[in-house]
């Protein structure tokens, strides 16, 4: 399984890339390959401001449907719109063109609170 490390994660198995004030959030490999192939991702959060652990979206697989968690107070600032025509890329690559959101982070001490790939490695054993 591949966890980067340079990478930050969640409990509900979203991987964080830090930027300056901005984040770049998508699903992580462990979670694409639990949900199997990946056929819709839905984001219609853009412009609005959200609260930690808020639904920002969902991911749409061929068995179920799964909400998406943000990971710190913010502001959707971008949604990667090729996910629209191919939500496969989360499969495929979910670290890089399967990212999902940009997020102008409101409160940075909230990323400090996020797990690094050790501890997300302990927690899902």
């Amino acid at each position: 399984m591949n966890l980067p490390e340079d990478l930050k994660y969640t409990k509900d198995h979203e991987w964080i890339k830090i930027d300056g004030d901005t984040i770049t959030v998508g699903i992580t490999d462990f979670a694409q390959s639990e949900l199997g192939d990946i056929v819709y991702v839905e984001v219609e959060t853009v412009d609005e401001t959200l609260d930690k652990d808020e639904v920002f979206g969902t991911v749409e697989a061929v068995k179920t449907v799964s909400d998406l968690f943000i990971p710190v107070d913010g502001e959707i600032i971008e949604f990667n719109e090729s996910l629209e025509d191919e939500p496969e890329k989360v499969n495929e690559d979910p670290y890089g063109d399967g990212w999902m959101i940009k997020v102008k982070v409101s409160d940075e001490s909230q990323l400090d609170e996020l797990m690094d790939a050790e501890a997300y490695k302990a927690h899902i054993g």
